[in-house]
């Protein structure tokens, strides 16, 4: 194994082809259960997974890794990615794992792992597992061998520990709402959460088969929701995607807000309270230079960081920071999570709601975003395109051109084999010119 395991979040690719195989996940188990093993007391581990196919594979395979080394499994089954950082720190394990591609079709899958701090591993972690693999791992003694067994009261401490999370005293008496749970590991925890707090609940994307998560539907693709809740008269639209990391919402009249608005309004009403720590939002570099002006005007700091929620989660920690986030959607707030928590993040919007009085219309546009525009350019295996001349000096013009009124940024994707080209410009034509230009220099070398 030459190539490099570990990418922007964990364990990534498509269902048994490499490295998301059987054989790689039982390596990978070992190496993990190794890592973490200690040697004063019982060994742990909690697995989760979301609803594909591909999920009983690799659970199983991981289970057989970890227990060769002497760790005991706890398996969770399908739950949302942020519960099993909340109950991996519960539960006092030493490590957690959830089996999931997140918004990514079912024929893909990932694996993501947690410390017994409920928080994602470093690089440093990553790095020191996959270097056990390398050199492979000694098994336990016989009578050390470890033991699984199914954990059945997951999903009630996690939908328990969600409601916590929304203000004593209030209820979501009167509200309706349409919530998109992907076909994904939220089908059955998101539901409940709402309707436990006083919600009329209209359920879309409940219904997992092992083939149809995102498909068509969630965060990624919030048209339907967004029909649903004008034909429903809905008060509001809530869009999961399929490990419930991250949120989408929907507002009355059928208008989407991504994670920037969402995380301009929370900061805006956390700094008005003197609860935002450090005054600061931390956000990545693609969320949008109209959040970043917005926060500004309010005396509000804004830190960017590289595109994934565990390097906005390392800022946040390393600054003392509250809330981040990305504008796909993952809200992080470490007062109530270690990782992106859609459903918590939409209980903060609805808080805001019933506490103001105010429809989501008004809530969930904040700000006027910068003109912005992403293209996605697919590239084969072992080629270089942002390597070529002429693709940088197609950028090194593109940014000149827009100066101080506008940004670009051209990153390879860190789950799939994309090119991600992303530009905005107060001017919309300069925009399409840079954006266009760029676009055609990648895709010829592409």
């Amino acid at each position: 194994m030459s190539q490099k395991l570990f990418g922007t979040d964990g364990v990534r690719g498509r269902a048994n082809s490499w490295p998301m195989t059987a054989e790689i996940a039982l390596k990978l188990g070992a190496a993990a259960g190794r890592y973490f093993r200690r040697d004063t007391q019982e060994h742990r581990v909690v697995i989760g997974k979301d609803t594909r196919l591909s999920g009983y594979m690799i659970e199983n395979a991981l289970t057989a890794g970890f227990t060769s080394t002497g760790m005991n499994v706890f398996l969770l089954g399908p739950m949302p990615t942020p519960a099993i950082g909340y109950l991996t720190h519960g539960l006092r394990a030493d490590v957690g794992v959830m089996i999931s591609a997140s918004h990514n079709p079912a024929s893909d899958n990932g694996i993501k792992f947690f410390g017994p701090d409920g928080f994602k591993l470093s690089d440093e972690a990553e790095a020191g597992i996959e270097a056990l693999m390398m050199e492979g791992v000694q098994a336990a003694a016989p009578e050390n061998i470890g033991r699984a067994k199914r954990f059945d009261d997951a999903m009630g401490r996690y939908v328990e520990y969600a409601k916590t999370t929304f203000p004593s005293r209030r209820r979501l008496d009167g509200l309706r709402i349409v919530v998109d749970c992907a076909n994904g590991a939220a089908y059955k925890t998101a539901p409940a959460v709402l309707w436990e707090l006083g919600a009329e609940v209209i359920s879309m994307g409940v219904e997992p088969d092992g083939s149809n998560i995102n498909r068509n539907c969630g965060s990624t693709h919030p048209e339907a929701a967004a029909k649903k809740v004008i034909e429903t008269r809905a008060d509001i639209g809530i869009c999961l995607d399929g490990d419930a990391d991250r949120v989408v919402l929907i507002d009355e009249k059928g208008q989407i807000a991504d994670g920037d608005q969402i995380m301009g309004l929370i900061a805006g009403r956390w700094h008005q309270e003197g609860r935002l720590a450090g005054d600061a939002l931390v956000a990545t570099v693609m969320s949008n230079l109209g959040l970043e002006r917005y926060l500004n005007d309010r005396g509000i700091g804004m830190k960017r960081t590289a595109v994934g929620d565990r390097y906005v989660v390392e800022a946040m920690r390393a600054g003392g920071h509250s809330l981040g986030g990305e504008q796909s959607g993952h809200i992080v707030m470490t007062d109530y999570a270690t990782t992106g928590d859609g459903l918590i993040g939409a209980l903060q919007f609805l808080a805001c709601m019933v506490e103001t009085g105010q429809k989501a219309s008004t809530l969930a546009h904040v700000f006027d975003p910068v003109p912005q525009k992403l293209i996605n350019l697919r590239y084969e295996s072992g080629k270089t395109p942002l390597e070529a001349e002429a693709v940088k000096e197609a950028i090194a013009m593109g940014e000149k051109a827009l100066g101080r009124d506008g940004r670009l940024l051209i990153r390879k994707s860190g789950t799939e084999p994309l090119i991600r080209v992303m530009a905005e410009a107060v001017d919309p034509a300069m925009l399409d010119k840079v954006l266009n230009d760029v676009v055609a220099a990648v895709q010829k070398e592409c």
